[in-house]
């Protein structure tokens, strides 16, 4: 009976702690992510801006080409927290009634 208590303890456990840092992870639903939080914990070097390697971490190669390159407003190969910030500023597309 105690091992049973205690493989239940310890699951319950374990399912606790991952629900806690995928919710760190991901926002709630309607809440918008914490993009400062998302840019500081890219920026492996605490330069302050972030270059491709750092951007691109686990992602696929060309995606994260073309959407570092569309971040990257002045073409410095650097993409600053106020770039990184302004990306999730875009006007959304008009509806169109089909």
């Amino acid at each position: 009976m105690k091992k049973v208590l205690f493989t239940m303890c310890l699951a319950l456990g374990v399912a606790v702690t991952a629900l806690s840092a995928n919710a760190e992870e991901k926002p709630k639903k309607g809440k918008k992510p914490d993009l400062e939080a998302i840019f500081k914990k890219l920026d492996k070097d605490k330069s302050g801006d972030l270059t491709l390697e750092e951007f691109k971490g686990k992602r696929d190669e060309e995606k994260a080409k073309k959407a570092f390159a569309r971040l990257d407003k002045d073409k410095n190969e650097k993409v600053t927290l106020k770039e990184f910030k302004e990306r999730g500023q875009r006007k959304p597309k008009p509806k169109t009634d089909s």
